[in-house]
């Protein structure tokens, strides 16, 4: 069931909403739209202390020829388990590779791993985006309604890494 809308005045700059408007103008949105998408994003930034449930990525632009920094990047990510729900790494040029990791868990934790992270000797640059306060992080996937297909089946990959096999490339 959906929230119903309320209605409300907001005192603002004039130079200030010109601005505004010339955002919601290059999103193609309303001034509405773009005032929930920041209440959203303002609350969820004030939940990630309150330790609440929350996804996250993780970003780090890292010197991949420091020594046992892959390793310690594989071993931290190996120790948080379930909580990694995904991986991409990418070659950027010769000596910097970026890793962008998707993780799941209490908000506080996952700020606190990310800080681990970036603290690394090599790591240049980095962040997390943390999205807390969602309904219903415990469930991560849908299920077809009466009458509706089946999903495909998955990958040999995704099968191996729900029986615990290897879910993320090896490759470094």
């Amino acid at each position: 069931m959906k929230d119903a809308l309320v209605r409300f005045g907001v005192a603002i700059e004039g130079s200030l909403l010109r601005e505004l408007d010339a955002v919601v103008r290059e999103r193609g949105g309303t001034r509405s739209e773009l005032l929930r998408d920041l209440a959203r994003a303002e609350v969820g930034r004030s939940k990630v202390p309150k330790a609440v449930d929350a996804i996250a990525t993780i970003t780090l632009v890292y010197d991949h020829h420091v020594r046992d920094l892959s390793e310690r990047l594989t071993d931290l990510q190996h120790e948080l388990g379930e909580q990694v729900r995904s991986t991409l790494h990418v070659h950027v040029n010769h000596d910097l590779c970026l890793e962008v990791i998707v993780i799941r868990g209490r908000s506080d934790l996952l700020q606190n791993i990310a800080d681990r992270l970036l603290a690394l000797r090599g790591v240049k640059q980095g962040g997390i985006e943390i999205v807390a306060g969602l309904r219903d992080l415990g469930h991560v996937h849908s299920h077809p309604s009466e009458g509706e297909p089946a999903p495909s089946q998955p990958s040999a990959r995704g099968q191996a890494a729900r029986r615990g096999g290897p879910a993320k490339s090896s490759k470094r």
